[in-house]
Parts: structure tokens; sequence; C-alpha cells
């Protein structure tokens, strides 16, 4: 068995780079590692909320059970971690970020996003990045809800940037006029994070 996963691995890497799917430095994984700062937090619907704010003309609050009325869409999309694995051809189902922005009015000067989820965890992605049209707000993976370690049950799915800034557990996010370094920015992760250009670390 570990010589069939290695072949096939190995020709889906050749035929992604064939395919100029796979970015510099990375490597085709046939699973799905779990990477992660913390612990995985505890899910309570009851007291779960979703919050979006900063500059708005008005902030808006959504319970889980109002955040689920909201219109599903699914995507197809690759995914790239900056550990150096990409794993090819996800399905994800859940809200996509450009309908969640229905929900509220922009100010003029919102021009960058500060994504919060779980035990405080942050990070920073441009406005102009979070409305590409495969970017949402993922409740499952393959057909089936995200687990608990993959970000259940609220997962955003960034897919043009390094996956660290595809947040899991989210929480909310924070319309912004400047750019303000999220938590692995903070502590060394190049504040933007392209795979195709090996944005990896800062400096």
């Amino acid at each position: 068995m570990a010589l069939f996963d290695y072949k096939e691995r190995h020709e889906l890497e050749r035929k992604m780079r064939d395919e100029h799917r796979l970015p510099p430095g990375q490597s085709a994984t046939l699973k799905w590692p779990v990477l992660h700062y913390g612990s995985v937090p505890q899910f309570d619907p009851a007291r779960w909320d979703f919050r979006i704010y900063g500059a708005v003309e008005a902030p808006v609050k959504l319970t889980w059970d109002e955040f689920n009325r909201l219109p599903k869409s699914k995507t197809h999309s690759d995914f790239h971690c900056v550990t150096r694995w990409s794993r090819f051809d996800n399905d994800w189902q859940g809200v996509k970020f450009n309908d969640v922005l229905k929900l509220v009015t922009l100010k003029p000067e919102a021009r960058f996003v500060l994504v919060h989820a779980e035990q405080g965890y942050t990070a920073n992605v441009p406005l102009e990045d979070l409305q590409h049209d495969n970017v949402l707000l993922a409740t499952h993976h393959d057909g089936q809800p995200l687990t608990a370690d993959h970000g259940y049950p609220l997962r955003l799915i960034v897919p043009q940037l390094y996956a660290w800034k595809s947040v899991k557990w989210v929480r909310g996010i924070e319309f912004m006029e400047r750019d303000e370094p999220g938590f692995w920015e903070q502590n060394g992760y190049h504040n933007y994070g392209d795979p195709w250009k090996e944005e990896r670390f800062s400096g």
C-alpha cells in the first residue's frame, strides 16, 4: 500500500506540474495534513455567533442558525500549505464571501480585512483577494461536514494564497482602512503569502 501511495502521489505531482498547477517548492499530497496553532476549540451552536464589523455603515451579528440560512454555494480549488504540500481538486461548500459582503454597506475607506477566529487567532487579507468568486466560508469539504480539526464549523477558503490565510474556526471579519498583520504575519510569515512567488516568510 505504501508503494502504491508513493506511485500515485508521484504521478499526481507530475500531472499537476505539467498542468502548471503545482507552485514552486511544493509537493503533492493525497492526504489532508492537520496543522494549526493551539488546541481545537469546542463548538456550541447556541453560543456561537459571526460578526461583520469595522469600516461598515452598520455592524452585523449572526447566530449559527442565521448564518446557515444564507445562500449556499460550491467551489472547486487547489490548496497550498506554506509547509510545502499541496492538495488538489478540493470541493468546498459554504457561503461565498461575496454573499456575506451583501449583508453590509462598506465605507469607502474599507480596503483590508482582518479575519478573526477562535482563541484570538487572526489573519490579514486584502479585500480585493476575498472578492474572488472562489473564496467562501466553508462548512463542508468533499461532500462531508468539516471535521473539528479542519476548522468546523466555519473555515475561510482563499485558494490563491497560502493556506494559513484560509482561517479555521472563523468568528468574524473586520473591515479596515489600513492593513494590519495577523497572528502568523506578526510571527515571521509573509504579509501577503502568494504561493506562486513563494512568499513564505517576511524579509
